[in-house]
């Protein structure tokens, strides 16, 4: 487009140029053959006409031989003013408006351009006075510099419009050719970009065509660039991804091997306060202690074990799950475990099943409800709702707590993300709640949503439903 409007702003400069100098040539042209034709008339001694009565007619300079059609003479001769112009069939006697136009320039000699009324139009004409003295205008017809000019205007102007679509037609036809390997490199960078890079393992085998990657054009050295680049991005992904395979496996190790040691701490601990034996007090506080940091322990490490599992990407067991009675237990134990707050449920009349494993899906429920529940005061409502729609099972738990920082709303889903960075264990909070229910949804291919102000935070998690026949939706 920008194109053809320059090409169009070139032809119109070129043509506006080329009608002004074919005028001034035309004119130019013109002016000689009035010069000409003036002397002419006074060259060959213009015969006068024969007297009518006691009127002298001034002498005829359009009867000297050699005057083209068009050519127009004004004789003023003892104040008799004569003025003719030779038409198509003879001498035609100029109308007293042509003759008044023509008795006001100036004998001077000089070639000008006036506007006769009636039907003449314009006209070259000098104004000069004869060898007799007499004053006399002679002037010949500016429609054919006219005519030459329009036909120049249109043939010119019909070959731009042409030339312009030809141009613009090639011109368009080259740039899609030409544009064809960026238009590659753009799809392979938009594939790229859709790979899912935050994650696992990729397998980044995207590629620009070789066709695209000719060092010894432009498009080839950009092309050649951005595989260059591919390679280094996918190995440092693999990289990435087995640094923290590493990671993963030193957890989920860890938190195994933890397992025992902490169930044996928890045990004798157990088994002092159990015991039938007076302890001192303060030997008995300190056991109670060791007994409930074990334990607090002990979720920690259950939690980072189920954390390095669903990292791991181990198959999640699908079995049917009735989300709705899960719910009504989870409800049920929160109660028991905050009574202070107060526990609201709202379940559909007909039971609601899902694909996957009940225990994680329990685990999500008990950890929304404990999120709730902690970081809340006393005396707060929690609202937990189960419901369907378009093959999808939503789960909501909304309570009218004081809701969560802005600057903190984008980060809840992540391990270990805090409210407080001073990491208080006053709230009984590891931080692990809400990235486990993030990934146990993600891993059961459903999604998790959380929106919160001042008096209103809502968590929603989706999960696909399970539908007749065992099938859930795609």
């Amino acid at each position: 487009m920008q194109l053809a409007a320059l090409l169009a702003l070139v032809c119109v400069v070129v043509g506006v140029v080329t009608e002004l100098a074919l005028d001034s040539f035309l004119v130019g042209q013109l002016d000689g053959q009035l010069a000409a034709a003036s002397d002419r008339g006074f060259r060959h001694g213009v015969p006068r006409p024969p007297i009518t009565g006691s009127a002298k007619l001034p002498p005829d300079p359009l009867r000297v031989l050699g005057q083209p059609e068009g050519t127009l003479s004004l004789v003023v001769h003892d104040g008799t003013v004569n003025g003719q112009v030779i038409g198509p069939l003879g001498l035609v006697q100029l109308t007293p408006d042509q003759d008044r136009v023509l008795l006001v320039l100036a004998p001077n000699g000089q070639r000008r351009t006036v506007e006769l009324p009636g039907n003449l139009g314009s006209y070259r004409v000098v104004a000069t006075y004869s060898p007799r003295g007499e004053f006399t205008v002679i002037g010949l017809p500016m429609n054919r510099v006219s005519e030459t000019l329009w036909r120049l205007g249109f043939i010119f102007g019909g070959v731009a419009i042409c030339g312009i679509l030809v141009a613009g037609f090639a011109g368009a036809v080259t740039i899609r050719r030409t544009m064809a390997p960026l238009d590659r490199l753009a799809a392979t960078a938009s594939r790229v970009s859709e790979l899912p890079l935050d994650r696992g393992e990729v397998a980044l085998s995207e590629r620009v065509p070789e066709v695209d990657t000719d060092p010894r054009t432009e498009v080839g050295k950009v092309g050649s660039a951005i595989n260059r680049m591919l390679g280094h991005i996918a190995e440092a992904l693999a990289a990435r991804h087995a640094s923290e395979s590493r990671v993963r496996q030193f957890v989920a190790d860890a938190s195994h091997e933890l397992r025992t040691p902490l169930a044996a701490i928890r045990g004798y601990a157990e088994l002092t306060r159990r015991s039938g034996e007076q302890v001192p007090p303060d030997i008995a506080f300190a056991m109670s202690r060791v007994e409930s940091e074990s334990a607090r322990m002990t979720t920690l490490v259950e939690d980072l074990l189920l954390l390095a599992r669903l990292d791991s990407g181990r198959p999640v067991v699908h079995e049917p799950v009735d989300l709705s009675r899960l719910v009504a237990d989870a409800v049920a134990d929160s109660h028991v475990a905050g009574p202070e707050h107060k526990w609201l449920m709202e379940l559909p009349g007909e039971p609601i099943a899902v694909l996957g494993d009940a225990g994680q899906l329990h685990q999500v429920v008990l950890n929304l409800l404990g999120n709730a529940r902690t970081h809340t005061p006393a005396g707060t409502t929690v609202t937990t709702a189960l419901s369907t729609r378009d093959g999808w099972v939503t789960l909501s738990v909304v309570d009218d707590g004081p809701g969560i920082p802005p600057e903190i709303l984008p980060e809840v889903f992540e391990r270990f993300a805090r409210g407080d960075n001073s990491r208080s264990r006053a709230a009984g909070s590891t931080g692990l709640g809400l990235a486990i229910v993030a990934a146990v949804v993600a891993a059961h291919s459903g999604r998790v949503m959380v929106a919160s102000g001042p008096g209103r935070t809502e968590f929603v998690a989706s999960f696909p439903q399970l539908r007749d026949g065992g099938n859930t939706p795609s």
